[in-house]
């Protein structure tokens, strides 16, 4: 020590909402805005969130679970996350030495602005890479790092796809089913320890990192408006009650469309690709009309048509309903001109890249 950790965000680029049924498939990368997690030695047990400006918190392990002095809300992944790789290393027999953790993001702006970028996951990512890669004789495997915050995600918010945590686990473009977060819940019920649960065969997982041809050019806009993701997720699963072809029509056309994606990303096909991203669009904007939920809204809209105009093919990231979408281009010039175009109506563009690496050891928590 001292060690410091930096974690990416990430942006979904296709499948959302089907990847929360067995064996759909999402496409999701890692970008380049980054949670740090810093750990020093000390004489007692303190965290600082600098974003939330809480400062020197304490916090134990006690009785066989770690958990952070505050009554503030907002400590619960931390707390959780602390948790969850204590118990860990304490079944490992690792003793956890006193020690000062300090966590700062990058995901959202100076102002407090909200894009999407998966805050929670990452962060929930990070303190268990900077926990385990203190403590463990060789760094963790991203798959393990991946499963403990998968299990501190699920158990904290009761659901997800665990597609951010693998973003973060692993960065770069991943090819993602999901573990299924019902299945993740009686897993974690029934079996005797965290070791044994991170070394079963966890059934629908799956993660496959790829790469996208050299001339495909990512753009990302930000709407200028938060989503409320949960509730929108919520309103699309009602669809297998009320309406179950259309959400079973939903399913079939999103599997097609990431599969166009990945397919033309393997091969070189950049048209494909963009077939993909246009298809997925209008998938999630019926699947929505027919939920009565907003996940194309209208700024959404207007950022897939510009793309569209410009040579490009854009959609929604991740719940819709708001924060970014996301464009698939095929030159600088097309970039160029479709971030002009968005910036004259009010969306604005984020110099968002690709992060290649996931959770790492980093020498400069203050790097950008």
């Amino acid at each position: 020590m001292p060690l410091t950790i930096k974690t990416p965000g990430k942006l979904m680029i296709a499948g959302e909402f089907a990847v929360l049924e067995p064996n759909y498939k999402l496409v999701v990368m890692a970008v380049d805005r980054f949670v740090y997690t810093t750990l020093n030695e000390a004489s007692e047990y303190t965290i600082t969130l600098e974003n939330f400006s809480l400062d020197n918190l304490r916090w134990q392990y006690k009785d066989g679970h770690a958990f952070i002095e505050s009554k503030d809300e907002r400590v619960l992944y931390t707390s959780n996350a602390l948790d969850v790789a204590c118990r860990y290393l304490d079944e490992l027999n690792i003793p956890i030495k006193p020690m000062h953790i300090a966590i700062r993001s990058e995901l959202d702006d100076a102002s407090g602005r909200k894009y999407g970028l998966g805050s929670s996951a990452a962060v929930v990512t990070s303190i268990i890479s900077a926990i385990l890669t203190a403590y463990l004789p060789h760094p963790p495997e991203p798959m393990l790092v991946f499963k403990l915050a998968a299990i501190t995600h699920v158990n904290t918010q009761g659901n997800g796809s665990g597609a951010d945590v693998a973003a973060s686990a692993y960065g770069g473009f991943i090819e993602y089913t999901s573990f299924q977060a019902e299945w993740l819940r009686e897993a974690n019920r029934t079996t005797q320890s965290l070791i044994e649960l991170v070394n079963m065969n966890w059934e629908y997982l799956s993660i496959k990192p790829f790469r996208l041809p050299e001339h495909a050019h990512m753009a990302i806009g930000w709407t200028g408006t938060p989503a409320s993701t949960g509730q929108l997720v919520k309103n699309i699963l009602k669809l297998k009650v009320t309406d179950l072809e259309a959400y079973e029509q939903f399913l079939l056309d999103s599997k097609t469309a990431v599969a166009q994606f990945i397919q033309g990303a393997k091969v070189n096909d950049i048209p494909l690709m963009q077939a993909g991203i246009k298809k997925n669009r209008h998938a999630l904007a019926r699947v929505g009309m027919e939920a009565g939920v907003d996940i194309e809204t209208d700024v959404l809209k207007t950022l897939c048509d510009i793309a569209e105009r410009c040579g490009g093919a854009g959609k929604s990231s991740g719940a819709g309903g708001g924060d970014c979408g996301i464009a698939v281009m095929t030159t600088h010039d097309q970039v160029d001109r479709l971030e002009e175009r968005w910036t004259s109506v009010g969306i604005e563009p984020l110099s968002l890249r690709m992060a290649p690496q996931g959770a790492a050891v980093t020498k400069d928590c203050n790097e950008n």
